[in-house]
């Protein structure tokens, strides 16, 4: 006489919510505010604004220099001239201009 038992409802709920479970975890492990895709999103961020960071430390230096150079402290004669003639518009005799 063999009977066969039906298996408990009860254990037919575990095993499903642990199922549930392990696929939510396993969803906000990867599409999660803090998963795999948005890591590597942040990563991409954070490269394209280093990026952007050492071209405005370049630019920024590149105008200290400037400005250094046009300081009372130290005069650059070539930059001065060529600054006036730029905001003055004149040219000096022997120079020809090509438009």
């Amino acid at each position: 006489m063999g009977s066969r038992r039906r298996p408990a409802i009860g254990m037919l709920v575990i095993v499903a919510l642990a199922t549930m479970m392990g696929s939510y975890f396993t969803f906000a492990a990867v599409r999660g505010d803090h998963g795999l895709f948005r890591r590597a999103e942040i990563a991409a961020q954070a490269e394209t604004l280093r990026a952007e960071l050492d071209r405005l430390q370049a630019d920024v230096a590149r105008m200290e220099n400037l400005t250094r150079r046009l300081s009372d402290e130290y005069l650059d004669l070539d930059l001065l001239d060529e600054q006036a003639r730029d905001v003055l518009g004149v040219i000096r005799a022997d120079e020809i201009v090509v438009r």
